[in-house]
């Protein structure tokens, strides 16, 4: 039983979850701004350093991005 989608974790780059995971737009945008989907940073930033830059926990911010993620799969299955 091999796992389709890769989890993100806190060294994925902010870029690598907006281009591979469309449904995660909102959560992006919650909590770090629109400004993410044009920012030049955002290809190398990860979601840590994301997150220290806008004073979150990374884990609440990995773990919606992972359950918009799954909430599309299962959707689609």
């Amino acid at each position: 039983m091999a796992e389709d989608i890769k989890k993100i974790n806190k060294k994925t780059s902010i870029g690598d979850v907006i281009k591979q995971y469309p449904e995660t737009e909102s959560v992006v945008k919650k909590y770090f701004g629109a400004g993410c989907f044009t920012c030049p940073g955002s290809k190398t930033e990860d979601i840590a350093f994301g997150a220290a830059m806008h004073n979150v926990d990374p884990e609440v911010i990995i773990k919606e991005l992972n359950e918009a993620i799954e909430k599309k799969k299962v959707n689609h299955s």
